[in-house]
């Protein structure tokens, strides 16, 4: 009995396999390429001298949820100064905002972006950034200032006031003793004692004189 050759199966399940990678090869790109072929960058400007982007998809503008890989090149318009290249990373909170780690300094900026992954993609614009005045330091309270300058001590003895009598009250209060005042009545007395010795010598002189006349009346006769 003669058996048939097991070739066109083999064939059968050649074709079959061959059916489906080529399936295979054509869904992988297609699925890889829904969103397009290539991304749209938008440089948005700067933040405190990150750069900021905004990148989706081109075609139809929806957000990348892989990474990008893209690099931030930026020169100054005279072409004296470069900065870069640096990478962009994700800002939190959003689905299509980019920006750099780091950070330019004041000035005039050409900025490019180029990105290498998922898709090619290239974005470029002149951002300005601005000098930032730095934040005022806590104001340290100061000595308050005297209300009246000391006046200067004198410079020599001349110059020192000349000292006062003390009163009664200084001396009550000092300590030591003021001198006793005179007695009113006692200066009354001495007045009077002056008068009656004056009278009384007076007196004594006019009898003296009245007895020398009789005597001299008395010898002429």
């Amino acid at each position: 009995m003669r058996t048939r050759p097991a070739f066109p199966v083999r064939s059968g399940l050649g074709f079959l396999f061959l059916f489906l990678a080529q399936a295979l090869a054509v869904a992988v790109p297609t699925a890889a390429h829904a969103h397009g072929d290539t991304v749209k960058v938008v440089i948005t400007g700067q933040r405190e001298g990150h750069v900021t982007t905004e990148i989706t998809w081109e075609n139809d503008g929806d957000a990348i949820e892989e990474a990008v890989a893209a690099t931030v090149n930026s020169i100054s318009p005279d072409g004296s100064r470069t900065m870069g290249p640096w990478r962009l990373v994700r800002d939190a909170g959003t689905r299509t905002g980019w920006s750099t780690a780091e950070v330019l300094p004041p000035g005039t900026w050409k900025v490019s972006v180029d990105v290498g992954f998922p898709s090619l993609g290239h974005g470029a614009k002149e951002i300005a950034v601005p000098v930032v005045d730095p934040a005022p330091s806590a104001a340290t309270p100061s000595a308050a200032a005297p209300s009246a300058s000391a006046s200067p001590a004198p410079s020599d003895a001349s110059a020192a006031p000349v000292p006062s009598a003390p009163t009664s009250s200084e001396s009550a209060a000092s300590g030591s003793p003021a001198p006793a005042p005179e007695p009113a009545g006692e200066g009354q007395d001495r007045t009077v004692w002056w008068t009656t010795a004056g009278v009384v010598v007076i007196a004594l002189a006019g009898a003296a004189a009245g007895v020398l006349v009789r005597r001299a009346r008395a010898r002429r006769l």
